[in-house]
């Protein structure tokens, strides 16, 4: 997947969140937003799959510690669609990581980790970011 947003160097704190906004196109195959300490330690690898990895509408999540995945996490719930704009709004604790999602969804990952800062926001994939905004606690 083509890196769309990489920022490195912040300063996220347990409790601030991160919201996102984008438009996914109508060809999209899937996405990823991975938030962590850089990109070989992920506390979260957030991957909504139209239709790749043999995966049809399908939210896989992951973690990667020292660029090695961990076990994956699947949602079969899927509240994104092609052709449209989407909010997607992150935050995290020493604990866990919430994502929530279009139509009030929300998925809780392990914060296996358990990273209390973060430094490190990619978005990669079939996602065209038009709005980034960091609310601290």
């Amino acid at each position: 997947m083509d890196s769309q947003l990489v920022l490195s160097q912040l300063k996220i704190k347990a409790g601030d969140s991160i919201k996102l906004k984008g438009k996914v196109p109508t060809e999209a195959k899937g996405f990823a937003i991975n938030l962590g300490r850089d990109g070989s330690d992920l506390m979260l690898h957030f991957n909504p799959r139209f239709e790749s990895g043999g995966d049809t509408r399908t939210i896989v999540c992951n973690s990667m510690a020292g660029g090695k995945w961990g076990e994956e996490m699947r949602e079969s719930a899927f509240p994104f669609q092609q052709g449209e704009e989407v909010k997607i709004c992150l935050s995290f604790d020493a604990k866990e990581v919430t994502v929530k999602m279009p139509g009030d969804q929300e998925i809780k990952f392990p914060n296996r980790l358990g990273l209390e800062s973060a430094e490190f926001l990619s978005v990669d994939g079939d996602f065209k970011t038009t709005f980034l905004k960091f609310d601290k606690q």
